[in-house]
């Protein structure tokens, strides 16, 4: 790309390379241009201000001992609009060396390459999907031709950095955490270079004021009872003291066993979605339509009396011939219909493993791109990654603001406050004998 002057005198245009004018590129140039006159109108006002602070600073003649000097050699900062060359000025400061200070400016810090929007935009677009071969020709895209330190190898280097950040993260204090609602589920991964598919143990909770957090990312032994005590005891070795309220996950029989050892006062809530097609398998195909209305009429049931009416009238309808569905279904009954004794509000949240199956299913969309990951460890730290970046996008629970009666020890019936129910019963019963009331 160079520049031409254009015929109203306005000065320099950008012009692409095979000498046609692209708008586009034009004004990228214009852009760029003030980004790089506002950044050094920023950093010489910083610098101005901190010599004028130390102004007072004089040596036996008289002289300044914190003086400007120069510029440090130019360096290119790669942002959104593309590379941007950057001269910051020197500051010399003529002190002892016990006393002397070095300056960076706040807006420019040291050895800084790349802003933080780029330093996200590269992992976002690795955990999307584009595979590390692809990165050169879609980086070229977005920022240019010219942009720097943004090739394949960038990938390999941050995957090591990925690596560093999950042990952190993994090693970090619960201690003063409180989570309500416990979600729980074992993710598949195929790995590229090993035979048997990984499994990630995975565990989110939510917080007192609704806030959905990821506790746990693992790398399991299947779902077994054993993995799973040790991912919870884990979880209470760093301060988890708290039990949570309730806990919601699939049909796995270890982690439920895990459960009971280290948190026996949490309840514990089935996943409807999981049992439902567990349901629907032990059925014919004829029959699955109707089968799955049945088992909604169920979940959607308004009251735990309408819920169990629904039922039984399923267990009626399939118990004759399908003996495995119905047992299938009835075994988990009270674990089913726990939701009802908590917020309706929450019900949505509480009833499927969904807030995990829908944040981690990104993953399959990146392993049929990359056709697995290389290793365990890569996958795991890709899972975490992808958590980590979804995250950023959750919403607060439906009516977190009941929340906090449920951890003061108030009942929910069918959905509802206790105390709010006790409030319409008398409601009713004063509208219904308004006589006494006149009396009083």
């Amino acid at each position: 790309m160079f520049e031409s002057n254009d015929s109203s005198g306005n000065g320099p245009i950008a012009e692409s390379s095979s000498g046609q004018d692209t708008p586009r590129d034009a004004l990228t140039e214009i852009l760029r241009a003030g980004a790089q006159k506002m950044l050094a109108a920023a950093i010489d006002q910083e610098v101005a201000s901190y010599v004028a602070a130390r102004s007072g600073l004089l040596d036996e003649s008289g002289h300044r001992l914190v003086v400007r000097n120069g510029f440090l050699p130019e360096r290119e900062i790669t942002t959104g609009i593309g590379t941007v060359p950057v001269k910051q000025p020197r500051v010399r400061d003529k002190r002892s060396p016990e006393q002397r200070e070095f300056f960076t400016p706040a807006v420019l810090p040291k050895y800084l390459r790349k802003t933080k929007s780029m330093e996200e935009l590269i992992p976002w677009l690795y955990l999307k999907g584009i595979s590390t071969n692809d990165f050169p020709e879609a980086l070229q895209s977005l920022l240019g031709t010219d942009a720097k330190g943004l090739s394949a190898s960038t990938i390999t280097r941050l995957k090591s950095v990925w690596e560093d950040e999950y042990a952190e993260w993994s090693k970090r204090s619960l201690a003063g955490k409180r989570y309500v609602y416990l979600w729980a589920d074992g993710i598949y991964c195929n790995v590229r270079l090993e035979d048997d598919r990984q499994c990630l143990l995975v565990l989110m909770g939510a917080t007192a004021d609704g806030t959905k957090e990821l506790i746990a990312v693992v790398d399991g032994v299947r779902e077994s009872e054993l993995s799973w005590k040790e991912v919870l005891l884990n979880l209470k070795s760093r301060g988890l003291e708290d039990a949570p309220e309730l806990a919601i996950g699939d049909g796995s029989l270890g982690f439920w066993k895990a459960l009971r050892q280290v948190f026996p006062t949490t309840r514990e809530q089935r996943c409807t979605v999981h049992k439902t097609a567990n349901v629907l398998n032990k059925l014919p195909k004829s029959l699955q339509p109707q089968a799955k209305r049945l088992l909604h009429d169920i979940w959607q049931a308004p009251t735990r009396a309408a819920a169990d009416k629904a039922f039984d009238l399923f267990l009626n309808t399939f118990d004759a011939k399908y003996l495995q569905a119905t047992e299938c279904l009835a075994k988990d009954r009270d674990e089913l219909l726990t939701f009802y004794e908590f917020p309706a509000e929450n019900w949505c949240h509480i009833r499927t493993t969904n807030p995990i199956e829908s944040t981690f299913a990104t993953i399959r969309l990146r392993q049929r791109k990359t056709r697995g990951c290389g290793s365990a460890k890569a996958s795991l730290t890709m899972m975490f990654k992808l958590a980590q970046s979804a995250s950023k996008g959750w919403r607060k629970l439906r009516g977190h603001t009941h929340l906090k009666d449920l951890l003061q020890g108030v009942r929910f019936i069918d959905g509802e406050n206790e105390h709010t129910l006790k409030e319409k019963k008398l409601q009713r019963s004063s509208e219904n004998n308004p006589s006494k009331e006149n009396a009083a």
